[in-house]
């Protein structure tokens, strides 16, 4: 019970994550990716993986995005296994359900950071205005710059706007402050939780910097494709916060 009697809100599993492997052939070696991965993502909570190059991290977020299939094991979303989808199914799962940002922005280089957003809401099915979306990363006064006008920085939050902007269930960000230096990826990681605040996505950060870890809910920590941690935060702190 909550402090005024109210029955407190129990989170809901978004990801289910069940004894989850990867494996890839390259020639005569076969890699294994993950060994064994057992999660539960949350709804409306803020996730951080952490870990080095090379530890599973990017294999698992490609998996349960719809990008990548599992070896074993199951990923089930709101309780549908994923390795059950037809392709027309996945192709709409990914569509409807994901926003995905990666370490490089992948913009349009010829349109503007208005129509780079523009570009995800017309295939949408209830989409935010682009002037919506720019408007919650900080970019409202930003629509009409070309992605060569924009910092960094700029380019990274126009490309969560983009990501955000067809209302996903889940954020995905593989290293988004990466190529960024700690100023400009404060301004990132403020982007991503306003958007987790205001929107209530789950929101899956991948990340090598553990000073990160603190504006979480939850982290996982991973090594040789397992997740050898999992602590949650007593007390997160604020992007600005974060000493790099």
């Amino acid at each position: 019970m909550t402090e005024d009697g109210r029955r407190a809100r129990v989170p809901e599993p978004v990801f289910t994550i069940t004894g989850l492997k990867k494996s890839y052939r390259t020639g005569d070696v076969v890699v294994q990716a993950l060994r064994g991965v057992d999660a539960i993502l949350y709804d409306r909570e803020v996730a951080v993986l952490l870990g080095p190059s090379g530890s599973g991290k990017s294999t698992l977020l490609n998996i349960i995005g719809g990008l990548d299939t599992a070896t074993e094991g199951t990923v089930l979303f709101r309780g549908e296994n994923l390795a059950e989808y037809s392709e027309r199914k996945l192709t709409l799962y990914r569509r409807d359900h994901v926003g995905f940002v990666f370490q490089f922005y992948n913009l349009v280089p010829s349109l503007t950071a208005k129509e780079n957003v523009a570009l995800v809401t017309e295939v949408a099915r209830e989409p935010m205005r682009p002037e919506e979306a720019l408007d919650l990363v900080g970019l409202g006064e930003r629509l009409s710059h070309f992605p060569a006008q924009l910092s960094g920085g700029e380019q990274q939050r126009v490309a969560i706007a983009r990501a955000i902007a067809k209302r996903p269930d889940v954020l995905l960000c593989d290293e988004p402050t990466g190529a960024l230096d700690s100023r400009t990826g404060i301004r990132v990681l403020e982007a991503l939780t306003t958007v987790n605040e205001s929107l209530g996505t789950t929101t899956a950060i991948i990340t090598h910097n553990a000073a990160i870890q603190r504006i979480a809910h939850r982290v996982f920590t991973f090594s040789d494709g397992r997740i050898v941690e999992t602590h949650e935060n007593a007390e997160r702190v604020r992007p600005a916060d974060v000493e790099w």
